[in-house]
């Protein structure tokens, strides 16, 4: 069982470090991003498998942020092509994060790739925004019969259920996202992580663009079940992606955080929880007397005072005893038991 199923089906965040095309073409880089993910604590490491001819045309330009990040120079073509792994290269990624226990997920970008990552066994397919409405693909990939992680970027409620239409044997996540790189915070929108579960009936997570980590640890607050976020070994290195990703340090404190949250969320029952019992004695309070007096003494106001320790009658019983007649002496501040009155 891969770590996505068990950890779902535990109620434990699933937290998958997004390599995508961080590696820049080197297998040696992939494999030490996944080394370094598995030092972090992610469950999984998700990677881009395309073939770059088949997915962009020649003529295709870069998107916004791709320029902002790699330069004017280039088209997207030429910018994928350096950074695509091959087959072979999967093949040893994918031995490698058996070794170390960790998920391999990877989106395919062309019908090819997706053979190509069921012949090796891929522990989920990840569906990015831009073919989350590929009605054809998702249908494809559906034949599998793999977990499909669908990101649901740029898309309203009707797009998703039209997706999930297509989609009838597989098992599918849905993550929130929102499109952009890095996404401003603004845009985020994090209250559709509840509307989605609630419309789909679906397991949902986020995809997360933003800088920083508390939008991520926002999300599982608010119901995330996955957490996906960009990883780099560096965020200086050249490339479209590096800039808006996490490195190791920062990956590590966001999924212990994320783990810190999940203990936080508790059962949802209102009760005084165990830590609480040696406070509530101290901080409560109690009925006590407000001077000394002897047995046969009736109460009158001022006559109980309420105060710390809250080891004795509660306050809310205050009215109780106005008019009760005392079977024994008290001294001024002792608390007050129901054997004090007859």
């Amino acid at each position: 069982m891969s770590k996505l199923q068990s950890r779902i089906s535990e109620g434990i965040v699933y937290i998958i470090a997004e390599v995508g095309v961080n590696h820049n073409g080197s297998l040696d880089r992939a494999l030490k991003c996944v080394e370094e993910a598995v030092l972090c604590g992610a469950d999984a490491v998700k990677f881009q498998t395309f073939n770059s001819k088949k997915l962009v045309t020649r003529h295709a330009q870069k998107a916004e942020y791709q320029t902002v990040n790699t330069g004017e120079s280039g088209n997207q073509l030429e910018m994928l092509q350096q950074l695509e792994l091959s087959h072979s290269d999967f093949i040893e990624i994918k031995r490698y994060c058996d070794k170390r226990e960790i998920d391999f997920l990877s989106t395919p970008f062309d019908e090819e790739s997706a053979d190509f990552l069921n012949s090796i066994q891929v522990d989920a397919f990840k569906i990015g925004s831009g073919d989350m409405n590929n009605i054809p693909f998702l249908q494809k990939v559906d034949e599998y019969e793999r977990p499909i992680i669908l990101s649901t970027g740029m898309a309203d409620l009707t797009e998703i259920r039209e997706s999930l239409e297509a989609v009838t044997k597989s098992n599918v996540f849905l993550l929130h996202c929102t499109s952009d790189y890095p996404a401003p915070v603004e845009d985020v929108n994090l209250l559709a992580i509840k509307a989605m579960g609630a419309e789909f009936k679906k397991v949902i997570g986020y995809s997360d663009h933003t800088k920083g980590l508390e939008v991520s640890v926002a999300a599982v607050a608010v119901g995330a079940q996955i957490i996906e976020k960009h990883f780099t070994l560096d965020r200086t290195l050249p490339g479209p992606d590096h800039k808006a990703s996490l490195e190791p340090d920062e990956f590590t404190t966001l999924v212990k955080a994320i783990r810190s949250v999940e203990q936080a969320m508790g059962d949802g029952v209102k009760r005084c929880m165990p830590s609480e019992v040696s406070t509530k004695a101290v901080a409560r309070k109690s009925l006590v007397a407000g001077r000394a007096m002897q047995a046969g003494e009736q109460i009158k106001d001022n006559d109980i005072a309420i105060k710390r320790p809250g080891i004795g009658i509660p306050p809310k019983f205050y009215f109780e005893f106005l008019g009760k007649v005392l079977s024994r002496d008290v001294e001024e501040d002792q608390i007050l038991s129901r054997e004090d009155f007859q």
